[in-house]
Formats: C-alpha cells, structure tokens, sequence
C-alpha cells in the first residue's frame, strides 16, 4: 500500500509540526501550507494528497471560504477536508460538515481520533 499524503493547512507553524511529527510517526507523508491559497497551489503540483487537514480560523482566507473553493473546483471537489479548529462550541460540527468538510477534529487534537477519521475519509 502507498503512503498517503496528507496537506496541512494552517497559519500557526507550532500546529503544523505537531501534526507533521503524529503523521509522519504513523507512516504518512506530510505538505504544509500556512494559507489556503499556499495549500491550493500545493494541490496543483501534487495530484495524490489524500487528505487535506484544514486550519478553519485563519487571516485572509478562514477555513470555511477555502472548504468552498475547493468544493466548487474541478481539481480540488473531490479531496476529502477534515476541519480542525478550536472552535468547539455547540453547532461548530454542523457548522463545519455543512460548509463541505468530511470530519471535525477540535483542539487540542486526540490522534487517535484524528487517525481513525484519516482512515474512514480516505477508504
């Protein structure tokens, strides 16, 4: 079985290598981008991330409006998102799943739920 690839978008670099290191210790491949636009361009140049873990409050573009670009784009409709946020007030789920994501992980992040929801968008 190939690895697969994760993309990590997100503004804070303290939760980028946090993750980095969970992942790549369960044998995944990790990209990284501290913007929505950034994480686009990564996609374009790699057709076979698996995966996208998005950052939803982040400056210039959130989380939500980037779910929704990629939800309406060719290249991009088809990745599964899985929203990681702080956000974890009533509603924040529903929020996150009906603007397009496939899973919600709230922070601070339990990995073995981050991994079991890896697994189950990625089948």
């Amino acid at each position: 079985m190939s690895q697969k690839l994760v993309l990590i978008i997100d503004d804070d670099n303290r939760n980028i290598f946090a993750l980095k290191a969970v992942l790549r210790a369960k044998g995944f491949g990790c990209l990284s981008a501290p913007g929505a636009k950034e994480g686009f361009a990564i996609i374009e140049e790699n057709k076979n991330i698996a995966v996208v873990l998005m950052d939803m409050m982040m400056p210039d573009m959130d989380g939500y409006q980037a779910i929704s670009t990629m939800k309406k784009s060719e290249k991009m409709w088809n990745i599964p998102v899985l929203a990681v946020t702080a956000q974890a007030m009533v509603g924040d789920k529903e929020r996150c799943i009906s603007a397009g994501a496939s899973g919600y992980v709230s922070k601070p992040i339990n990995v073995d739920e981050l991994l079991e929801q890896i697994q189950e968008v990625t089948k």
